[in-house]
């Protein structure tokens, strides 16, 4: 067992080094690995698949909204960027240029996308003329490229993983309710298929995306008490329409601007999932979306009949939809179940001559350790059940934790205090000075304005740095 205890020990205590127990998990459970290229991963088979499951729940419920996938290049010319002022400024810094074609040098640069608002504008100019040919409802499943200084797997690395919608429509009142729509299905795929509770708001005007005109966002919070922003969407009004010459005519022949939205979700909710659900063990995934959700150890499997009915129950479960795995190698069991735990695959089915016997199988519940006996001939009814409890129950969890760990100050001493003492988001009221949102970020060591949530609800009539009157209240958090 020697060999078993030291596949654990791998992993790095959760309390003792949480950076490091983060890598140790992604290693071990063989989610990514960095490439040749500083800053790049390979995603490998065990992570791509998590988002796959991710892509796929989020496409189907994009296109219930009217959503279309399209795609677009990923090189986009020096000229085109910067049509849009605020745009180029907010991404100069990250953007990676082509600069010759083979030997050629080119005439003009190009930049490998680190998001494609010109490129959707580009092809609008062109196509859109008329009300009858809005709206345009469209996303693209891709890669981006931002040169980042600092890289962690999933979390920040240069290229990445995402989707990227881009809209226009005849009005800004259409534009406002589309922008609000993809946050809500962002809300619900990230709370009902990531088991992850989420605080909704709107970005301060210095956290918004750079073009846009509101920003509004799905924050989470990791068991360190830091937040991780899981997905975005942008409302930009006309203003790049317009600098890309996009005008419409209407029923009675006048011209008229075009309003646009963006928004986007990406790998880095992998991150979410590994910092929420994680135990010292591993990976703790969430049925809805792990590639595996149930996985076979045949015990003595070398004795008669074990590895039979191992196969018998596993044909019976996948031709029941549930994604299930049979571990029949020569590993001993007590490795298998460290290997399990991990991966984080939510149950594991044991299964053993006694077992047999009795016509029953040992569930382990890869959230609570719980162990449930079940019959064999109730598994296809009972199995489905048990990973909609775990489902639920780690929703739950994990929304008590958040909610445990929200505070509330009145004074900067108060909330410097309790960025020390706790890990934890805090509520503070704010005026709206971006100096003062400086100061306050300055002050508790990092601790940034993360959004103004919707249902903000007054705690004082000040603001927490400057004491004049207070505009918002506003979440203010740690980040990654």
């Amino acid at each position: 067992m020697s060999k078993d205890k030291k596949y654990v020990n791998a992993i790095t205590s959760r309390e003792v080094d949480f950076a490091k127990w983060y890598t140790d998990v992604v290693k071990e459970a063989e989610l990514c690995d960095y490439s040749s290229v500083k800053g790049c991963l390979n995603y490998l088979p065990n992570g791509y698949a998590i988002w796959e499951n991710i892509r796929n729940s989020l496409d189907k419920r994009f296109k219930e909204t009217g959503v279309e996938n399209v795609y677009l290049p990923v090189l986009i010319p020096e000229s085109l960027l910067e049509k849009e002022g605020d745009h180029i400024e907010g991404f100069a810094p990250e953007v990676a240029w082509v600069t010759h074609g083979g030997i050629e040098r080119l005439e003009e640069r190009l930049c490998v996308r680190p998001t494609s608002e010109t490129l959707f504008c580009d092809i609008w100019q062109k196509t859109v003329k008329s009300y009858r040919d809005l709206p345009k409802v469209w996303n693209q499943w891709n890669s981006v490229l931002r040169w980042e200084k600092t890289t962690r797997p999933f979390l920040r690395s240069r290229e990445f993983l995402w989707q990227e919608g881009h809209t226009l429509h005849a009005t800004a009142e259409e534009a406002r309710e589309r922008t609000q729509q993809m946050l809500q299905v962002y809300y619900d795929c990230v709370t009902e298929d990531l088991a992850i509770p989420l605080i909704v708001g709107r970005k301060t005007d210095s956290e918004k995306f750079a073009g846009a005109e509101e920003t509004y966002t799905i924050e989470a919070m990791m068991h360190d008490g830091k937040a991780l922003q899981s997905g975005t969407s942008h409302y930009f009004g006309h203003g790049f329409p317009d600098a890309f010459g996009i005008k419409y005519l209407d029923k009675n022949n006048q011209l008229h601007s075009a309003y646009e939205t963006s928004w986007g979700l990406s790998t880095r909710v992998i991150g979410a999932i590994i910092m929420v659900h994680g135990d010292d063990e591993g990976l703790v995934l969430p049925p809805k979306i792990a590639p595996t959700q149930a996985m076979i150890i045949p015990i003595n499997q070398y004795k008669e009949g074990v590895l039979e009915k191992a196969n018998e129950i596993f044909a019976t479960l996948k031709e029941n939809g549930i994604r299930v795995k049979l571990d029949d190698s020569d590993k001993t069991p007590g490795y298998k179940f460290s290997q399990q735990e991990i991966l984080g695959i939510p149950v594991r089915i044991e299964l053993g001559p006694k077992d047999i016997e009795e016509n029953q199988v040992v569930i382990v519940r890869r959230d609570n350790r719980e162990k449930i006996i079940i019959k064999i001939d109730e598994l296809n009814e009972k199995l489905p059940k048990i990973l909609e409890t775990i489902q639920t129950d780690m929703y739950n969890k994990a929304k008590k934790f958040l909610d445990t760990h929200i505070e509330s100050a009145t004074s900067m001493d108060e909330m410097i205090q309790k960025f020390q003492e706790k890990k934890c988001f805090v509520k503070a009221m704010w005026c709206g000075s971006e100096d003062c949102e400086d100061e306050i970020k300055y002050q508790t060591g990092g601790a940034g304005s993360r959004c103004i949530p919707f249902d903000e609800k007054k705690i004082s009539d000040k603001c927490i740095y400057c004491g004049k009157e207070a505009k918002h209240l506003v979440i203010w958090g740690k980040s990654y």
